[in-house]
């Protein structure tokens, strides 16, 4: 009888989930602006969905997609950044600081508009990243 507690206990301490955290506890080297873009394209997308509609509810919710998705451009961009980005590509390429510090700005300001334009603007940062970013690949 006392093999069973024994057992269901170890049973247990194996089906508990385990936290995990990503980007980048554990450096993979998986890197690609196209993730900070794919959140830029949902920004700019709900801004439109919202000047399209007249329904305050569904207004509401595109406002609170849209800021969500800009904090998700924020954190993809950073991780760029953070992660990614070694003072050796800094050298070869003396905008990308300037570039990042804009293109996060921008994602903030994206938070407080619904003007496309600002979006707009965000893609383009992001392509500019997007463009050094597959330089630094070759």
């Amino acid at each position: 009888m006392k093999i069973i507690p024994k057992i269901l206990m170890a049973m247990d301490h194996f089906s508990k989930p385990n936290t995990v955290s990503a980007h980048c506890d554990l450096p993979c080297g998986v890197y690609d602006p196209a993730q900070a873009k794919i959140e830029a394209d949902s920004v700019k997308a709900c801004m439109e969905k919202f000047n399209a509609s007249d329904d305050p509810v569904f207004k509401e919710r595109a406002i609170s997609i849209k800021e969500e998705r800009a904090e998700l451009v924020k954190h993809h961009l950073w991780v760029l950044w953070t992660d990614y980005f070694k003072p050796a590509h800094l050298e070869a390429h003396p905008q990308l600081h300037d570039l990042f510090w804009s293109a996060t700005k921008t994602a903030g300001e994206s938070k407080k508009t619904t003007d496309t334009a600002v979006a707009d603007k965000l893609i383009s940062q992001i392509g500019e990243i997007d463009t050094i970013f597959w330089e630094t690949k070759k």
